[in-house]
């Protein structure tokens, strides 16, 4: 019950959502004389917010901590036992539906880890991801992404599959009763930049040790260097990202989910 209400929460506090709500609410004031200025101030208040929160580079000072926490992975040398995969680069519905891999902003996760399964050729490859969203089929991604992988070349009896776990925390509790690592083994966990901090102290708390390897960088590097955004639309959308992976952030670590709120990369 709580992962829905938790999801449908979301979906009206999400900012872009929320601030829709806001200036629809006003012009519905507007209707009511003695609340004819009030509404239309805060109409126009909260259409200049969303022009301002669209264009200005803010959201992507809201996720530039969480992108910088991991660096980008370098190749040491050390090998490496497996690599793990974590959802939410595929639309599994429309996947299921055309027959083919549809790919969401965050592809680049499925893309570096074909690039990792090349170059580490004896690596199990971990792809972890059910159902995630409440608006949808319930169709896994884990199945999907698999096929695909074996399609372009990857031995299928490396390929371990998870296709349960519906969110960040159950992707690594999973993973561990799935795989049960060894220790000494090194496994190498790929997902977003923004979100890889939410996900290193999950498997942290898991007990299944892994290495950061972000991908999917939003931000250009250094506080200084972000710019403004072409449309409204494209820095609405990475508020809505920055400002949910926060919520998880601090959600996780207030519900016992993870015991640090921005683990260290240096452990």
């Amino acid at each position: 019950m709580f992962y829905y209400v938790s999801k449908v929460a979301w979906f009206f506090a999400t900012p872009s959502n929320l601030l829709v709500s806001l200036i629809l609410l006003g012009l519905v004031l507007t209707r009511f004389s003695k609340l004819r200025k009030f509404g239309m101030a805060m109409a126009v208040t909260f259409t200049l917010a969303t022009l301002a929160l669209g264009i200005l580079p803010l959201a992507n000072y809201v996720l530039l901590p969480l992108e910088q926490r991991f660096p980008a992975f370098v190749d040491d040398g050390k090998p490496v036992d497996g690599i793990i995969l974590l959802g939410g680069s595929v639309e599994a519905a429309d996947s299921s539906e055309r027959g083919v891999l549809v790919s969401n902003e965050a592809s680049e996760r499925v893309f570096y880890a074909l690039e990792l399964a090349h170059r580490y050729p004896n690596a199990r490859i971990l792809i972890t991801g059910g159902g995630g969203t409440v608006f949808s089929d319930g169709s896994a991604e884990a199945p999907i992404i698999a096929d695909y992988l074996k399609r372009v070349g990857v031995d299928p009896a490396r390929i371990v599959i998870e296709d349960r776990s519906r969110t960040t925390s159950e992707n690594g509790q999973f993973s561990r009763e799935l795989v049960k690592p060894q220790e000494g083994e090194r496994w190498l966990l790929i997902t977003s930049a923004w979100h890889m901090p939410r996900a290193m102290a999950v498997f942290k708390k898991a007990g299944f040790p892994v290495t950061a390897h972000p991908v999917d960088f939003r931000t250009n590097v250094g506080f200084a260097n972000q710019r403004p955004r072409a449309f409204v639309s494209e820095g609405l959308r990475r508020l809505d990202v920055s400002m949910k992976e926060w919520v998880g952030v601090v959600g996780y670590y207030l519900t016992g989910r993870t015991d640090e709120l921005l683990p260290s990369p240096h452990e």
